[in-house]
């Protein structure tokens, strides 16, 4: 019966998250080829996709705290109002101010939601892979549906207007926050130092870079590379399908690669998914834009499941396996910040192909000197 209620309650939070996801799913297909409409400039832009990764970067491990203090469910059901304001105002907003609010706002409610899904979903050590690997799934499945429709949407309603059709759905996840079991008890804030982002382990900065080359160059370059040799509208859409893809390649990947890192080894399989990663950003870079971005994608969503795996197997406090997966958060999303902007200022002086060969190589040297140390360099 605990073993029921335990998936019972991972299937909940999931959802939640599905929910809580609409939006921001769709912004990073729509901001950039209609800037214009929301009175924005590129370089705007990519402010504006990383504004809400540099909030979470400082607030990981206080929110680490705030889940052992109070309980995930109190902090889902205020994720949960927050995901639809930000989500209403994608809808009412013109200009860069009202956005970056919108942004802020958002990114405040995924650090909750992710902090506290996974802490749903590491309750069992020995399946650790199986259960983070299936949530992420399932969260995979409201961003899917987002993109596709959304960007087909686009060409009948204005962009604003598609992000007030998705504030009703949105507003179903403060339902489902409301159900999620009450008995968890609060306990008291660890005494423990939190863990410092100036201190990065070896699976921090791999994270880092495949948040910069993924979240935040590959997600912003992909509508404008596609533009390149058809319409704005089958950049769009085609833009919006593969970044679909990248959630698609989540909800098939990690639950798969999950059970297999249960099986084999978290670290193995990782290392395995992060060369070929690495393979993904290289025919990106050699005009091999779709079959590098299925590659890039799918390996993506393995390496989502894995990484928090890895650290669910190395230690057994709830406190300390949070604090490394707030930390671990914390670097990816620092990469996934970093990327947009650089790549909304590079871009007018370099390809974005070029810039998906710069982090192939990086990725790949990093990699190759990360192999031995990883769980030895965990704190």
């Amino acid at each position: 019966m605990e073993q029921k209620e335990g998936w019972a309650t991972i299937i909940s939070s999931s959802t939640l998250m599905s929910l809580a996801l609409l939006g921001d799913a769709l912004i990073y297909a729509i901001l950039p080829l209609y800037a214009e409409d929301f009175g924005l400039t590129i370089p705007m832009v990519g402010i504006l996709l990383a504004a809400n990764r540099i909030v979470r970067i400082f607030i990981y491990t206080l929110i680490s705290k705030l889940v052992i203090r109070f309980g995930a469910r109190a902090l889902c059901i205020i994720a949960a109002i927050m995901a639809t304001v930000s989500t209403y105002l994608y809808g009412v907003s013109i200009g860069f101010f009202p956005l970056l609010c919108a942004r802020i706002l958002w990114g405040i409610a995924y650090a909750i939601l992710l902090l506290s899904t996974l802490a749903y979903a590491v309750t069992k050590k020995s399946e650790a892979g199986t259960r983070i690997g299936t949530s992420q799934a399932i969260q995979r499945i409201g961003p899917i549906i987002s993109l596709i429709s959304g960007t087909w949407l686009v060409s009948i309603v204005s962009p604003n207007n598609i992000f007030l059709i998705l504030t009703l759905p949105t507003s179903i996840s403060i339902l489902i926050a409301l159900i999620l079991p009450k008995k968890e008890e609060a306990q008291q804030t660890p005494k423990s130092s939190p863990v410092q982002l100036t201190k990065p382990s070896r699976l921090d900065v791999l994270f880092f870079i495949q948040g910069y080359a993924i979240d935040g160059l590959f997600a912003v370059s992909i509508t404008l590379m596609l533009a390149e040799n058809t319409s704005l509208a089958n950049a769009v859409l085609g833009g919006g399908i593969l970044l679909a893809l990248r959630h698609v390649g989540e909800a098939l990947a990690a639950p798969l690669f999950g059970r297999l890192g249960d099986r084999f080894g978290a670290l193995k399989i990782f290392m395995i998914s992060a060369t070929l990663t690495v393979v993904g950003l290289l025919l990106i870079a050699f005009n091999e834009v779709v079959s590098g971005a299925i590659i890039l994608l799918i390996f993506r969503g393995a390496i989502a499941s894995l990484g928090p795996t890895i650290i669910a197997q190395r230690f057994d406090a709830k406190e300390i396996v949070l604090d490394n997966l707030a930390r671990l958060q914390s670097w990816r999303d620092l990469g996934a910040a970093a990327g947009p902007i650089v790549t909304g200022f590079a871009l007018l002086y370099v390809s974005a192909e070029l810039q998906h060969l710069i982090l192939a190589i990086i990725f790949g040297m990093t990699l190759a000197f990360s192999s031995s140390k990883i769980c030895s360099n965990l704190k």
